[in-house]
């Protein structure tokens, strides 16, 4: 079974080879890695090509944005099974695509996903907050839960039934698009214990106070797509979330 990590990149030379590393040390044999940057001038491309990992396959071209560029890696794919790492992400342990694969073995697994820990962009090594996913329950979204992002990985079937990202989010459309699969469509998802992920701060969704609002107004918009209605506690309930992650 080929697992294909994306990773969606522009001007990322100061991080990128880390990332690409982290893939390249994975244990499990059957993995690509699709790059897709968007016309870095920054040396981008010399960086994760120095690398020199036969993981790799790349474009580097002008897109509309970051879910543009997600989505674009969507439809270039090849693997059964895809999941996300950012350009200044990395695996936490070089045996965790092979957990994954682990998992999928079992053909009613539709999706996983596991914890995450935040690292201090200064000192990858201080790990400032730990995100424990915890299993899903119907309604857990409106109380503030969802799982990591980079940790999700899910069949390229659910992808084709359920489609990608909603590009008419700005900043939540990864909310958006979890909120979709496991509260909409219901996909069967195992959740795997232990940290898959090693996300430097500084996410587009929490760098600014203006989207972290922007964030939370798109969430509630991604409700009423849906036509869900959520009560006035949910902003409660996901700050208590985001506090308990702190170390």
């Amino acid at each position: 079974m080929l697992i294909t990590v994306i990773t969606v990149c522009r001007d990322s030379a100061a991080v990128i080879a880390d990332c690409v590393r982290s893939v390249a040390a994975q244990d499990y044999p059957h993995v690509e890695h699709l790059i897709v940057d968007g016309a870095s001038t920054d040396g981008t491309v010399v960086a994760f090509l120095s690398v020199g990992s036969d993981r790799v396959r790349w474009l580097s071209e002008p897109d509309e944005g970051l879910y543009f560029a997600l989505n674009k890696g969507l439809a270039l794919a090849s693997g059964e099974v895809i999941g996300f790492l950012h350009a200044d992400d990395v695996f936490a342990d070089s045996g965790v695509l092979g957990r994954l694969a682990a998992a999928f073995a079992d053909p009613g697994c539709e999706a996983c996903y596991g914890d995450l820990e935040y690292v201090s962009g200064d000192d990858p090594a201080r790990v400032v907050r730990f995100w424990r996913a915890g299993g899903f329950g119907p309604g857990a979204f409106a109380s503030g839960w969802m799982p990591p992002h980079p940790t999700f990985y899910a069949r390229t079937s659910v992808y084709r039934d359920y489609g990608g990202f909603d590009t008419r989010f700005s900043i939540g459309a990864d909310w958006d698009i979890l909120f979709r699969l496991f509260e909409v469509k219901r996909i069967r998802a195992v959740y795997l214990p232990g940290v898959m992920v090693r996300m430097r701060l500084g996410g587009i969704s929490n760098r600014s106070l203006k989207n972290i609002i922007s964030n939370n107004l798109q969430c509630l918009r991604s409700f009423r797509k849906y036509g869900r209605r959520i009560s006035l506690g949910y902003f409660a309930a996901k700050l208590r979330h985001r506090l308990a992650q702190f170390r």
